[in-house]
């Protein structure tokens, strides 16, 4: 047996941060003296923290730790699925890591050149097209931030099987529109629509008119950008948004996993002052 003193300098674990690990049942003393308190765990207890502490730098919280540990017979079943989402996510932690190394590079060669680190605006070019009415089949829902990714393959994917399911036509790529200003503390209200060239239950004539349109090639991060020098040259030039921003996908997640070729157009309905 060993003391809780000796486990802890065994495991680089601090005695406080093993008894906390007691109060939440993740691991607890073999043994407890009745007299003194004193804590002490069994030699075969050394694998279990050990692996507590792997799990813990793969970023498990102690939740999805404990989880692990209570599946039984079941541990490596759990643990093999657990592990997939963990490199799911740090591979698309990693991407998002580049991304940034990538863009403050080119923020300090800006600098270096006596440039503003956002000098990039003055690259995003904005035109005034005049966008046709079109037939849109579309779904509705409040969204917060982190839920945009699996609201997106929800939505589009009930829309794209009530297309089959009525044998409708797809006119134009898949968009999104954003009908308020700032997101709520029940997210933002998102409007998912496929434009398509029949007109049934469930669709609704949509009519962008003038709209200002930029071109995105790249990562979803520039969107925020795109919005802001929109706004500003809306402002500049006496043009006043009319109608809900929207953004279309023309390619996106379902035809790469290559965010450098991501295309989106970007459109504000506009009119003159």
């Amino acid at each position: 047996m060993l003391s809780i003193g000796e486990f802890s300098k065994i495991c680089k674990v601090s005695a406080k941060t093993l008894r906390y690990y007691a109060e939440i049942g993740l691991i607890m003393p073999q043994e407890v003296n009745p007299e003194n308190g004193y804590r002490y765990y069994a030699i075969e207890q050394l694998e279990t923290m050990l692996l507590i502490n792997r799990l813990k730098a793969y970023n498990f919280s102690l939740e999805e730790i404990k989880a692990v540990l209570d599946a039984g017979e079941l541990q490596e079943e759990e643990l093999y699925g657990a592990l997939m989402t963990k490199s799911r996510q740090m591979k698309i932690q990693m991407e998002r890591y580049e991304r940034n190394l990538e863009q403050l590079n080119q923020d300090l060669a800006n600098l270096r050149q006596g440039k503003s680190i956002m000098a990039y605006l003055d690259e995003i070019e904005i035109q005034l097209s005049e966008i046709p009415n079109m037939y849109i089949l579309s779904m509705r829902q409040m969204v917060r931030e982190s839920e945009f990714p699996d609201m997106y393959a929800y939505c589009f994917g009930r829309l794209f099987q009530k297309m089959q399911d009525e044998h409708l036509t797809a006119a134009a790529p898949p968009m999104v529109l954003f009908h308020n200003d700032e997101f709520t503390p029940f997210g933002l209200d998102t409007e998912f629509a496929v434009p398509v060239k029949e007109y049934v239950m469930g669709t609704r004539d949509f009519k962008p008119g003038l709209c200002l349109k930029t071109v995105v090639r790249g990562s979803y991060s520039l969107l925020s950008s795109v919005y802001a020098k929109q706004m500003e040259w809306a402002e500049k030039e006496g043009y006043e948004y009319t109608d809900a921003l929207f953004e279309v996908y023309v390619t996106d997640p379902s035809h790469t996993t290559n965010e450098n070729e991501f295309v989106t157009e970007v459109y504000l309905p506009v009119r003159k002052k």
